[in-house]
């Protein structure tokens, strides 16, 4: 029986997509017998040049995703000395891209499981967003990389949301004079919480609008400027009890707002 012809992957990172490549031209061929090694990680020229040697002793082929230039070089360099098949599959699309975008490519390894890293980590992070807004559950007050208070309608949860863009797990509890805050907001440390301030003369026009625009009367208890001023009032208490530092967002918008915020916290 014929051994099984060797492909072997060669990759400064894990190798995956040059292996995906690989196997769907593999799988174009119904009578192939092929064996698919990877050669991933690579970080200096020896490593290349064994690469190449195995190869040719086992007369077998290469694919390489290398993006140094100098290691993509060598490779090629050595494949023909050796007479070894070696097809560069990153090597054409970096250098037509790079011609396309008018800009000098990274040269990084691993740059693309570093982005889903990210893509990963801002995920968690909205979905932490939407579990913990308004005070829903306690619990994620101390899970949190960042607590928001305030009275209602200060923009808490579109705040919750953008810092969640930033890869912030932020939790916001609304601040109400006839509901005792969460035992939990009390034992964070006060450079994690936040408090968003605003001019009581700001929130009644914010509230009358907000009532108007479900049908409701504006003038309700909720936009009077006496209960607007208990209920500043009351945050001014919590905030002093928690110690935490405070944000004016009268006249800001949720971007400068979360700006001024990510300026604080770091």
């Amino acid at each position: 029986m014929m051994n099984p012809k060797m492909f072997y992957i060669v990759s400064d990172s894990v190798g995956e997509t040059a292996e995906l490549m690989v196997k769907a031209a593999v799988s174009q061929f119904t009578d192939s017998d092929m064996r698919i090694q990877r050669i991933p990680y690579v970080e200096d020229l020896e490593t290349l040049d064994e690469a190449v040697q195995t190869a040719k002793e086992s007369e077998g082929l290469i694919a390489y995703t290398l993006v140094k230039t100098e290691f993509r070089e060598r490779i090629k360099t050595k494949a023909e000395e050796n007479q070894v098949v070696a097809m560069d599959l990153m090597g054409p699309l970096i250098e037509n891209l790079k011609g396309y975008l008018d800009e000098e490519p990274a040269l990084q390894p691993g740059l693309v499981h570093k982005l889903d890293e990210d893509y990963y980590k801002r995920i968690e992070a909205i979905e932490f967003a939407v579990k913990y807004d308004d005070g829903r559950d306690a619990k994620g007050i101390l899970k949190a990389d960042l607590v928001l208070i305030g009275v209602s309608r200060t923009s808490k949860t579109p705040l919750s949301q953008f810092l969640a863009h930033k890869q912030l797990k932020v939790a916001n509890v609304p601040i109400v004079p006839e509901v005792e805050p969460p035992e939990e907001l009390f034992q964070v440390h006060p450079s994690k919480c936040i408090g968003l301030n605003i001019d009581s003369e700001q929130l009644n026009h914010i509230r009358t609008e907000r009532l108007r625009s479900l049908g409701l009367d504006g003038s309700a208890n909720y936009a009077k400027e006496e209960r607007i001023q208990e209920e500043i009032d009351y945050f001014n208490k919590i905030v002093d009890k928690i110690g935490c530092r405070t944000i004016n967002v009268s006249t800001k918008a949720v971007e400068e707002t979360a700006n001024a915020i990510l300026n604080t916290i770091r």
